[in-house]
């Protein structure tokens, strides 16, 4: 590849990425702003938002196969200069979106102290927990048509739009968190209903801005064949993603398991973790939309030219991202902890996620790569791989008493085992 071809896919890469980094830190962001209100409120109220983090993460989380899947989809439509597929793969996204965010809301509402009570909350949390889900799962429709909406706009090589929803989503979450928290005095519930109103304004914004970009968007059955595409693909990303997910559960109830001290923790370094994942996550993403495209053109050469410059570029950010870890520990420990043992527990903590960093910036580049490409049962056993491996960790930990540090080496070797699969099964 000469020179300029390399400075004309690094614009591609980082006209995708660069505004993919900020509305995929959408979600991890409001988390974190909601953190930091609530740390305010003290230990307890942090270790409740750990808590419902994890349930309303797991709850969700497995359903982002309608970005995922969407992607390589409407991507692939595109570079066939297919515009009606394109326009009917997001009917039908738009369509399960909504589905399954009403089953989601009802399933939440019904088991959400059984859930606060299987991750093992203390008596001081589990009502507050309660009261925290129960709102959030109210959004549960929003939720999921952003996340749909997502996914169209990056088939069709527009991550700036998804952008501008993030940025006004968390900016409602910014102006109403302390006025519902502490100006009405709702406390952690307050902080719940920020986000669910947040998140219902950017579905709205979301739906409109796909009619514009496509024309009229019919959200029903219609195509059979559109469906069956997402269906197939969202069954397989379902189950990676709920091995994922479980992984980060166990990693949660671990943490809860070592006092609540190491559980309010957890939950600081935790959301930073997932935002500043997010850099190279952009890379991911791009990898999705450019692959999937190529894909659709039958074009090998650029595939391969495209994957090598997304690894080198995962590879650097990721460096830069374990830099700025094991420089601004002790800044994270000062910024969010309600108490001196606390922030020793952030400290630690975050320093091991800053070495873990290089090796992760590598794996979610991969995953791009490997979903571009629709070879999403890969992605299975390199999921299964890490959630054996980190569970190890996990339960030796409750073992020999290794505290918040052994949870977050639990996720280390998560990380190193996912990494080995999905290196071997790019060779193959």
């Amino acid at each position: 590849m000469t020179a300029v071809t390399r400075r004309q896919l690094d614009r591609r890469i980082f006209a995708l990425a660069i505004p993919a980094v900020g509305a995929l830190a959408a979600d991890p962001l409001l988390s974190l702003v909601d953190t930091a209100f609530v740390a305010g409120l003290g230990a307890s109220a942090l270790a409740t938002l750990g808590v419902t983090s994890a349930i309303f993460g797991f709850a969700f989380v497995v359903f982002n196969f309608l970005a995922y899947a969407t992607t390589p989809l409407v991507a692939s439509a595109i570079g066939r200069d297919d515009q009606d597929g394109a326009r009917h793969v997001v009917g039908r996204a738009l369509f399960l979106a909504v589905t399954l965010g009403v089953v989601s809301t009802a399933v939440l509402l019904a088991l959400a102290e059984p859930l606060v009570r299987v991750m093992q909350a203390g008596p001081d949390v589990i009502d507050p927990a309660v009261s925290y889900l129960r709102i959030r799962a109210l959004a549960a429709p929003a939720v999921l048509i952003v996340t749909a909406g997502h996914g169209a706009f990056r088939g069709l090589q527009d991550t700036r739009t998804p952008l501008l929803v993030a940025v006004l989503a968390n900016l409602i979450n910014v102006v109403l968190d302390p006025v519902l928290i502490y100006g009405l005095d709702l406390g952690v519930a307050g902080a719940a209903a920020a986000s669910a109103i947040a998140q219902y304004v950017a579905a709205v914004w979301m739906w409109r801005r796909l009619r514009t970009r496509l024309g009229p968007i019919n959200a029903g059955l219609g195509r059979s064949a559109h469906l069956s595409s997402l269906l197939t693909a969202g069954g397989i990303l379902t189950i990676r993603t709920l091995l994922l997910v479980l992984t980060l559960a166990l990693g949660t109830a671990a943490a809860a398991s070592t006092g609540t001290p190491a559980l309010a923790a957890h939950q600081v370094v935790r959301e930073t973790w997932f935002l500043t994942a997010m850099l190279t996550d952009g890379l991911a993403i791009a990898a999705q939309a450019l692959v999937a495209e190529h894909l659709g053109r039958g074009d090998e050469a650029s595939i391969a030219a495209i994957n090598r410059r997304l690894l080198w570029w995962g590879l650097l950010v990721g460096v830069i991202v374990a830099a700025g870890w094991l420089a601004g520990a002790p800044l994270l420990a000062a910024g969010f902890a309600p108490t001196a043992e606390v922030g020793g527990l952030i400290e630690g903590a975050a320093r091991i996620a800053g070495l873990l960093a290089p090796t992760a910036a590598i794996v979610w580049v991969l995953d791009g790569i490997v979903m571009g490409r629709m070879a999403f049962k890969g992605l299975i056993v390199s999921t299964g791989g890490g959630l054996v491996a980190g569970a190890i960790v996990f339960y030796l930990t409750g073992i020999y008493g290794w505290g918040l540090p052994g949870v977050w080496w639990g996720m280390s070797a998560m990380i190193v085992a996912r990494l080995l699969v999905l290196v071997a099964l790019v060779r193959r």
